[in-house]
């Protein structure tokens, strides 16, 4: 298996418009972060998960190759803006999108153009594919849907593999965690050093990276209030790390 962070930032990204902090004036690449998404290819598929409103950049210097499935984790525009720039990879057919029926509701709502029966030349062709929180399959490969809370908000997580990706969570449901066993890589978000109403700070993400005991913690959807990336990352304890844009791992498939 194979991941690509796309983006490692928070829904303003880094720099956010208008800042003059360390952190948004910082000439480090790490910490330009464009809005969370995540690539994976497993098994010869390409999974996304999230699909913001930085997607086209994202994609820019990667490999045109079809989109095998979109995962989304939850409605917000920051995680979803992005969906009408997959117009491209219609060429290879319909993009499957997985979501919650909420989410689709949502999506459906606002971008109704893309879903009418008569579409008109060069709107991207979605198949929106309902899931509940039980496993399915992008083609060959099995996906574990993860309940987490999003301050009070329901959204998902996703396991594929021994690879897990949560953000915007603030809590998870005691039940959900027996999904976190055994991980090689799970991907967190860590929003701040204070505390955040909808999201973990940055010692609640390393509480929580410490009860999963992946082999390797990442934390994503930062935001410039975390700080550099350069003086942060000395302050981890050890197999845990800070993503940033255009890292990318592997997991031997098992």
């Amino acid at each position: 298996m194979k991941i690509r962070f796309l983006g490692t930032g928070t829904s303003t990204g880094i720099p956010e418009i208008g800042c003059t902090c360390q952190v948004c004036q910082s000439s480090d690449k790490r910490d330009k972060r464009l809005r969370a998404s995540v690539l994976i290819e497993e098994k010869g598929r390409n999974i996304l998960i999230d699909c913001g409103p930085d997607f086209r950049e994202q994609m820019l210097d990667l490999p045109f190759r079809k989109i095998d499935g979109v995962l989304l984790t939850h409605e917000h525009y920051d995680h979803v803006g992005g969906l009408d720039d997959l117009r491209p990879f219609s060429k290879f057919g319909d993009v499957c999108i997985f979501a919650e029926k909420k989410v689709s509701n949502s999506i459906q709502r606002r971008m109704p153009y893309i879903f009418v029966k008569e579409k008109y030349p060069g709107v991207p062709r979605l198949e929106m594919i309902e899931i509940k929180n039980e496993p399915f399959f992008v083609d060959d490969v099995a996906v574990v849907p993860i309940r987490i809370m999003h301050y009070t908000l329901g959204i998902f997580a996703y396991r594929i593999g021994q690879f897990a990706y949560i953000t915007d969570m603030k809590s998870i449901p005691d039940e959900e965690l027996p999904k976190l066993r055994d991980l090689d890589i799970l991907v967190v978000n860590a929003l701040r050093i204070s505390e955040h109403l909808s999201h973990q700070n940055l010692e609640q993400a390393l509480a929580f990276a410490d009860h999963v005991r992946a082999k390797a913690t990442y934390f994503i959807h930062m935001s410039h209030d975390m700080g550099l990336h350069a003086v942060m990352e000395k302050t981890l304890p050890a197999n845990v790390f800070f993503a940033y844009d255009g890292l990318e791992l592997e997991i031997e498939s098992v």
